[in-house]
C-alpha cells in the first residue's frame, strides 16, 4: 500500500470504499479450484484479480488528445523558402498511429534535395517522423518545448487500437482510405518492434457485456485482421458479471519505454535535440533547416491556426503494477472504463471530454474510475470464491 497524506481529493475517494480486493489465491484453495472452471482463451493462467485501493492510488494523470473530426492531417505546404510537411491531430489513436501517419508524412518530401530537416515536437509523432527519416537519410534536429517524457504521447494507455482519430460521419472517404493505409503501415511496424526492448507485447483483452448486439467484435469490426484469437464466452465459460464476455489479443505498448528507446535511437543516428519553445508560426520560419516537421499535436491550433482542432481530455489512475495480472479489461460499468496491466503501472481509466482543456484531474472522475472497477473486479472475485 501507498501510504499518502489526506487530502481533499482522497477523502472523496475514501467514501466510495477503500477495500482493497486481493489478487493472490494461493491462501484459497476453493478460488484456486473455481478459477479452473473458466476456460482462458489465449493464456493457460488461472484468472487473476487486480488489487484496486482507493489507498494505492499513486498517481492521477490529464492528457490532452488533439483531435479532429475531419481526422488528422498529413500534407505538406510551401511557406517563404521553407516546406513544411504536416503530421498532427490523431485524437486518442497518435501512439497506434505513429509509424503509418509518420511514414505518409515523410513520403511528402519525394523530390526535395535538401538533406537537413526539423521536426517540431518530441512525443511519439515527432520521434517517429524523426526515425523514418533519418533512415531515409535526412539530417534531423529534433526542436521541442518539452522531452518526451512530459509530453502527452508518455501518458497514452497503450493499446494498439486505431479508433478515436475522427469523426466519421463527418471524415471523408479520402480520409478514411488514409487511416486505413496509415494503421496498416503502423500494425506491421510494431510487430516488428515486439519485446521488452521496445516495450512491446501481446496481450488478452476482455469486453464484458450483457448484449450480444454490443461490441460485436473488437471496435465494431475495423481492422479483424489485427485481433487474432477472438471469442465470445457464454455465462459459464468467464467470471465476470455479465452474460457474455468478448475477447481477443492485442498488442500493449508501454509509453516511457517505447518514447525512451526511440529517443535513444534519434541519437544513436546522429539525430539531435534542441529545446526550445515557439510562440508563432513566424519564429518556426526562422530556423535554419528548409524542411521542416509540424509535429506539435494540439499546438497546431495555435501555431497553424487550425480551428478544427480541439482537446479530447483524458483522466488516468495509476496504481502500483500486479505482475499477477496479465490481461486488459474495457467496459464492464458506468462510463468509460479500462483495466490495462502494464509492468510499470497498473492503469485504470478513463475519461474522453471534447473540448475541455481543464489540465488537472477531476475527484468525481476519479471516483468513478476507482469505484466501479472495484465493483467490477469484486463480483470476479466473488465469481471466483463461489
Amino acid at each position: 500500500m501507498v501510504e499518502k497524506s489526506e487530502n481533499p481529493r482522497r477523502r472523496i475517494i475514501k467514501a466510495i470504499g477503500a477495500g482493497t480486493i486481493t489478487a493472490t489465491f494461493s491462501g484459497c484453495s476453493s478460488m484456486i479450484n473455481s478459477a479452473s472452471r473458466y476456460q482462458r482463451p489465449y493464456s493457460r493462467n488461472a484468472w487473476a484479480v487486480p488489487r484496486i485501493s482507493a489507498d494505492n492510488v499513486i498517481r492521477e494523470v490529464v492528457g490532452h488528445r488533439p483531435f479532429r473530426p475531419a481526422g488528422f492531417v498529413v500534407r505538406s505546404e510551401k511557406l517563404g523558402e521553407k516546406v513544411i510537411v504536416h503530421n498532427y491531430g490523431h485524437g486518442g489513436s497518435g501512439l497506434s498511429l505513429s509509424w503509418g501517419s509518420s511514414a505518409l508524412a515523410v513520403r511528402e518530401t519525394a523530390g526535395l534535395e535538401s538533406r537537413d530537416v526539423a521536426v517540431i515536437g518530441s512525443g511519439v509523432m515527432g520521434l517517429t517522423s524523426a526515425r523514418l527519416l533519418q533512415d531515409a537519410g535526412w539530417n534531423v534536429t529534433i526542436y521541442t518545448r518539452d522531452l518526451s517524457r512530459h509530453s502527452t504521447s508518455n501518458v497514452a494507455a497503450g493499446e494498439w487500437g486505431p479508433y478515436s482519430a475522427h469523426d466519421p460521419k463527418v471524415s471523408s472517404d479520402k480520409f478514411k482510405s488514409q487511416l486505413s493505409f496509415a494503421a496498416r503501415i503502423s500494425h506491421h511496424a510494431f510487430t516488428n518492434l515486439g519485446g521488452a526492448a521496445y516495450g512491446v507485447r501481446w496481450v488478452e483483452m476482455h469486453w464484458p457485456t450483457n448484449s450480444l448486439e454490443e461490441k460485436l467484435s473488437p471496435f465494431d469490426g475495423r481492422f479483424p485482421e489485427f485481433y487474432p484469437h477472438e471469442q465470445l464466452l457464454g455465462p459459464d465459460e468467464h467470471p465476470f458479471p455479465t452474460k457474455y464476455l468478448r475477447t481477443t489479443v492485442t498488442m500493449l505498448i508501454e509509453p516511457a519505454t517505447f518514447l525512451r528507446r526511440l529517443t535513444q535511437d534519434v541519437y544513436q543516428a546522429g539525430g539531435s535535440f534542441i529545446i526550445r519553445n515557439f510562440s508563432d508560426k513566424r519564429e518556426i520560419l526562422e530556423i535554419p533547416e528548409p524542411v521542416i516537421f509540424n509535429c506539435t499535436g494540439l499546438g497546431a491550433r495555435a501555431l497553424f491556426d487550425d480551428q478544427e482542432l480541439v482537446p479530447a481530455k483524458g483522466q488516468l489512475v495509476f496504481m502500483p503494477p500486479d505482475p499477477g495480472v496479465d490481461y486488459l479489461t474495457v467496459g464492464g460499468g458506468e462510463g468509460n472504463l479500462y483495466m490495462f496491466s502494464r509492468s510499470d503501472v497498473l492503469l485504470l481509466g478513463g475519461t474522453y471530454k471534447l473540448g475541455d482543456w481543464s489540465a488537472h484531474p477531476d475527484p468525481e472522475e476519479t471516483a468513478r474510475i476507482v469505484s466501479e472497477h472495484q465493483r467490477l473486479f469484486s463480483a470476479v472475485a466473488a465469481k471466483l470464491g463461489s
